[in-house]
Order: structure tokens, then sequence, then C-alpha cells
């Protein structure tokens, strides 16, 4: 790889050598006075894969992962709908990386607020951001910002528990449509078509039971603006929807449509032909009797969320037709759809890092594998941020499955490792330093050992219930539980 540059404080600066060696090359066995202290910010998948590639290099290493939540895993503990326990069995993995000893926990700290970018490099050798992405991609069109129109991601914090969201959710919508063909969009969709008793054995805190238990819903629509080769569904949790005894998915026999693009795209990808053969069976069966339905629609743009007094009355979308490419174009022929709410599930969108350059059309940290780019010098060389890496959606946007983060992990390790030589050691490295700073800030952080003790609390309120867990929803409970700073 080439030699780094590095800025800093807006300057151009040459390069420093560390005490470290490097991992790779001729030095890699070279003694070292002590690890490489690296800061991982974001402990979701993206953060622990980061921090597993890490240790299974040659470097030896001394991690520090920063969660803002008081517990880890992210995306996966406040992402992944609770009747998905599969995807949460990931857990399981990410907790082995979390159990060795080169990796230390500690949650509960706002990057920004609690500890700067300053204050880390003043512990650290390098940092790495894994901050995900959390918030609604946008969608311009006219009466998004009524009342009854939601974005996705705000939702699925609500049910999954977030502590940081209200703990109410209006639900008296009968008639809902949600914008959107990729897995969030299903969750949703699925959420909202199911009863609250079928949600009540998984993980669910009470107050998203009494609000799903309360739910009016009796008619979900899924709006995608191509055809069925081009819906973002894994075939898995597409045909999950079907398993549901409470709800019938129906597919009209007029959006079942390919041209040349589509036919080629489901040559090229067994996955993509599952989906279209799965809606096609749909397609064609007889309508059964289930109460809520589901209806899955291909073909209809959205044009405008209408609404009276404020508040969303209908869906306005327009007919497309595939242009031969797998792509659309509008026909003018616009339908209105009896709604009384709609959700947008058009993708997440990273928020912006303090101290960090960012890229807002893209949602991004701009980088060139991993390591952040600041701009260009008049010769058209790239110019990084020093020992500054990011990984996972904060790097790449918010596509792919969560295994993709691993691959993403891996490159932007390599890139760091490749640096490490010429990093400027940390003024205060030893591991107890920053545990003093935060401690002299009156921060009450939390410790990996603290998740087990929340782990166990929260396996003791499902029991009497004979459920898995409950999940503990307010952050003071949380803290409660896992006893800040005792390790």
């Amino acid at each position: 790889m080439t030699e780094q540059s590095a800025v800093e404080d807006g300057g151009v600066r040459e390069p420093s050598v560390v005490t470290q060696a490097s991992s790779s090359g001729p030095d890699a066995h070279t003694a070292r006075t002590r690890p490489l202290r690296i800061a991982i910010v974001g402990a979701g998948p993206a953060g622990i894969y980061a921090a597993d590639a890490l240790m299974k290099s040659d470097a030896e290493v001394s991690i520090d992962l920063y969660e803002r939540m008081p517990a880890p895993f992210g995306l996966i503990r406040y992402g992944v709908a609770p009747d998905h326990p599969r995807i949460k069995g990931i857990i399981t993995a990410l907790h082995k990386v979390l159990d060795k000893p080169q990796v230390r926990l500690l949650g509960n700290i706002d990057y920004g607020t609690d500890i700067t970018l300053d204050d880390l490099r003043a512990f650290y050798d390098a940092v790495i951001f894994s901050t995900g992405a959390n918030a609604d991609r946008a969608l311009p069109i006219p009466g998004i910002d009524l009342d009854g129109s939601y974005g996705a991601a705000d939702f699925v914090s609500w049910y999954d528990g977030h502590p940081d969201v209200p703990r109410t959710w209006p639900l008296d919508a009968e008639k809902v449509a949600v914008l959107g063909v990729g897995n969030v969009a299903l969750d949703v969709a699925r959420v909202l078509a199911k009863t609250g008793d079928e949600l009540l054995p998984t993980e669910i805190p009470p107050n998203v039971y009494k609000g799903l238990k309360a739910n009016k819903a009796v008619e979900v629509h899924v709006f995608g603006r191509r055809g069925p080769a081009q819906a973002k569904f894994t075939p898995l949790e597409l045909r999950e929807l079907d398993h549901s005894p409470t709800i019938e998915v129906i597919v009209d026999p007029e959006d079942i449509d390919y041209d040349e693009g589509s036919e080629a795209a489901r040559r090229h990808s067994k996955q993509v032909d599952m989906v279209a053969n799965t809606l096609e069976q749909w397609a064609i069966r007889d309508a059964g009797d289930r109460p809520h339905k589901l209806f899955l629609h291909f073909f209809e743009s959205p044009a405008e969320i209408l609404g009276e007094n404020g508040k969303v009355v209908g869906l306005r979308t327009e007919r497309t037709q595939l242009d031969g490419t797998g792509n659309v174009k509008g026909t003018g022929v616009f339908k209105d759809w009896d709604v009384q709410a709609v959700y947008r599930a058009v993708g997440y969108l990273s928020q912006n890092l303090t101290n960090l350059p960012f890229d807002d059309q893209a949602g991004t940290v701009p980088n060139e594998a991993g390591r952040v780019l600041v701009d260009e010098n008049a010769d058209g060389a790239a110019r990084y941020m020093p020992a500054t890496y990011v990984t996972g959606w904060i790097k790449r946007g918010p596509v792919g499955l969560i295994g993709h983060t691993k691959g993403d992990a891996n490159e932007t390790i390599a890139c760091l490792l490749d640096d490490a030589p010429r990093f400027t050691p940390a003024e205060r490295p030893e591991p107890e330093a920053v545990i003093e700073f935060l401690e002299g800030k009156g921060i009450p952080f939390t410790t990996w050992a603290g998740w087990y003790r929340l782990d166990a609390h929260e396996r003791s309120l499902g029991e009497p219930e004979g459920r898995e867990r409950v999940k503990v929803v307010e952050r003071e409970d949380m803290l409660r539980a896992s006893e800040p700073h005792k390790v």
C-alpha cells in the first residue's frame, strides 16, 4: 500500500514513527514496549468485527469499544425485529469476541459529548468509527410531514425498546402503507400486521406489547416502485410473511412482470429468482380467510401523501412500467389509496460525527478503504486524518446484510496495521488512564461485566412468563441493573 499522508490541525504533517512494529513486513515480530492501543467507537456488529479482525492479526493489541447505549450489539439489539431470533443469534458469535481479554467495553458514553476525538487521540494510537446508521433517509414527496407519516427507523426503535424514543406509538390506523421493498419494510409490515399476542413470546417490553395489543391495523399495503425482480427482500424473510396464522399475503397477478433486464437478474442471482418465484406462487393462489391482509404492490411509485386537517388520509402513487433494462418509467396513470398512516422504509442514514468530514449526500464519512479522507493535495494525492478509520455503514452506507460488515472490517484493519509504524504514539496509553478520565467527569459508564448483569436481569424478567427475556427500556433501569463502573 502507498504511504499515508496525515492531516492535523488543518495543516499537513509528515507521518511519524511509532514505537510499535508493523504487523506485516520484515519487522513484524519486533518486540514492542506495549500493545497497540485502539479505540473503536460503536459496539455493534461492525465495531465488534473490527475488534475481532485486530485480534486475529499478528499485532499485539489492546482495544476499548465505546458504545452510546448502556448495552452493546447495536443493530442486533435495536434494529432487528423481535420475531427474528435467528438473526439475533448472531449475538452468540459477537459474545465470544467481547469475552476476549484484549477487549474492554465502555458503554453509556456519547462520542462528541462525553469524550472527543482529541481525548481519544490522547489515550489511543488509532481510532476506528463504526457508528452505523440509525436515522431515516428523506423521501421528498408532498405530504411527507403530515401527522401519520412516519420513518421506519423510528418505529423500529420503538418496538425494539430503544431507551431514547417515546414509550408509546400511535397505532389507530386501520389501513396502513409501507413504502419500500427491502427487509426493513417487511419487518415493519409484519409487525404492523401481527397481533400483540403473537409477538408476546418474544423479548418485547410491556409498553410495546400494550401498544401492539391495541393496534387497529387490518390492512397493510407495501409499495415498490419497480418489479418483483428488483425487490430487495431476502428469500427467507419474504417467506416468513406467510407463516403467521393471522396474516394473508396477497399479490396482484398484474404486478408479476419482467423485462430483459429482469430476466437477466433472475439468471444471475439465485436469491432474486427465489424471491420472484415466491411472489409468483402467491399471485396465483386463491385468497384465504386470515383476518389481517398484507398486500405487496409493485410498479407503484409514491407521488404524494394525501392529507386533511394536517393528517394522513391517503396515498397517491403513479403506475410505472419496465423499460427493458430492469428500470422503470412513469406512465402518467395515478391511483389514490385509502390509508390513514404511511411508513417510509427507503433506507437508513448515518449521522454526522463531530470533528470528522461527512458526505451529506452519501451519508458516510469520506474514506478510502477505511482511511478517513480529508481532501486532496494540489498534486491530487489523498490526504487522510491521522490514525483515524471507519468501518460498517458509516464507511460504505446502509447496504448489505450484517455479515457483509466482516469484509468491511478486514479491509479497514489491514489499512490500519499497514499504517501502524507511522502512528504518533498516544500520550497516555495505559488502560487505566482513560478510566480515570471518565470517572473524573462523573460519567456512569457500563462494562462487559455489566452487560452480563443486565442480561441476567432481563432473563429473570422473562422467566416467570416462559420467555427467554424481557427487554429493559429505561436507561436508568439499564444502568441500575448493569451497576456502572463495577467490573
